[in-house]
């Protein structure tokens, strides 16, 4: 197996990277294919994506073309689409089978990816993985008891996480195979001045940024289950005490399946004033109403976005937009926003004994999430609206 350092590191004159398939996986990568670039800037590099991951690309410095592919498609398929591109390297970011079954199905000649098993066969140059990679495995539920059995003091618990451990650094590694330079970078996207005009346009925003008044993001949902969303009456709650103090307005965001999260928390949050009674609070719901572009368009406006550790989360940190994010069942050593160590954004977390757990479902209490105050969240969005920071540990 491989090291960092693959023994042919010709420029190749077409790259293909095979990306991997989430959203927030997929902002996570921008770095190293921004080293990839660097290093070799005359290759053709194309990147393979699912479907509905192809916009995020759209305008990157990094990538020539984007091929896609769709869910139900088979390797065969994919790699038949392939072979007539006639690249003479591809990259596997995925850890998966399949990934590299396509690449060798498509008689690409150098084939490089981490070392698996079920998979080395398939490649030329099989990678080392990290001696600082972590994987986020479940927690069974009997552990997740055991580690809250101990009573308070188990309470100041904490995973410690090697220095590097960061999903950046995974891919930046694959990057340094062919020779470029695993240093981190923050993960960059692109919005054009053109499409940030046009969402103001279409979502009838341009009074609202002429005002003065900060224009927010807010993000409750997570696809990945309940265990990462901070309730939805605390945001409603956050939200209401921001408005109070800034005079803030809100963008609601979400995929279409958050709509009736969307709905119960915009009735939440109009609620949410001491009387108790419905009013007009300023908020645009807009869950479910905006194209992967156009969603990437509208975090731009905001100077904020309160969010749980979500897709969303990454691609607003990765347009320059600043995140405070609430982590629960999931590390943001691993997966937090922005550059890997970096101060630029705030990532909240209550000091628990199970978290980490990685589950979708709590199986006990949820106290990983119910132990991050509202007013915590609130003091962090005022303090980054004022451009300052707390001393609080995240």
């Amino acid at each position: 197996m491989s090291g960092p350092s693959a023994p042919n590191t010709t420029p190749p004159r077409k790259l293909l990277v095979r990306g991997v398939n989430w959203i927030g996986d997929a902002v996570m990568t921008t770095p190293a294919l921004s080293r990839l670039r660097e290093r070799f800037p005359a290759t053709q590099i194309s990147l393979l994506t699912p479907t509905q991951l192809a916009p995020l690309w759209e305008h990157h410095s990094a990538v020539d073309s984007v091929l896609t592919f769709t869910p139900g498609e088979s390797p065969l398929r994919v790699a038949n689409r392939l072979r007539p591109e006639q690249f003479d390297l591809a990259l596997i970011l995925p850890n998966s089978p399949r990934s590299a079954l396509e690449t060798w199905l498509a008689g690409i000649a150098r084939r490089v990816g981490y070392a698996r098993r079920w998979r080395n066969w398939l490649l030329t140059t099989p990678v080392a993985p990290r001696t600082e990679a972590v994987r986020m495995l479940k927690r069974p539920s009997r552990e997740v008891r055991r580690l809250v059995a101990g009573g308070p003091l188990q309470v100041m618990h904490k995973t410690i996480f090697p220095p590097g451990a960061h999903q950046i650094h995974d891919h930046l590694r694959l990057a340094a195979a062919l020779g470029a330079d695993p240093s981190p970078l923050p993960p960059r996207l692109v919005v054009t001045p053109e499409e940030a005009k046009a969402v103001e346009t279409k979502f009838n925003l341009t009074a609202l940024i002429s005002s003065g008044r900060p224009l927010l993001g807010l993000n409750a949902g997570a696809e990945y289950g309940p265990a990462k969303r901070w309730p939805s009456e605390r945001f409603a709650a956050a939200a209401r005490a921001i408005h109070d103090r800034t005079g803030a307005t809100w963008l609601l965001f979400g995929g279409q399946g958050d709509a009736p999260l969307a709905a119960s928390f915009e009735s939440a949050l109009r609620k949410s004033n001491r009387s108790g009674v419905e009013d007009s609070f300023p908020l645009r719901n807009i869950c479910g109403q905006t194209t992967l572009r156009e969603l990437m368009a509208l975090l731009t406006h905001c100077r904020v976005l309160l969010t749980n550790d979500t897709g969303p989360m990454h691609v607003a940190a990765a347009l320059g937009t600043l995140v405070i994010a609430l982590f629960g069942s999931t590390a943001p050593d691993l997966t937090g926003p922005g550059l890997p160590g970096g101060s630029l954004h705030r990532l909240l977390q209550a000091p628990t004994p199970c978290a980490p757990c990685f589950r979708r479902v709590c199986p006990i209490d949820f106290r990983c999430m119910m132990g991050i105050p509202v007013e915590r969240a609130v003091e962090e969005v005022v303090q980054a609206l004022a451009g300052q920071r707390t001393d609080a540990p995240a």
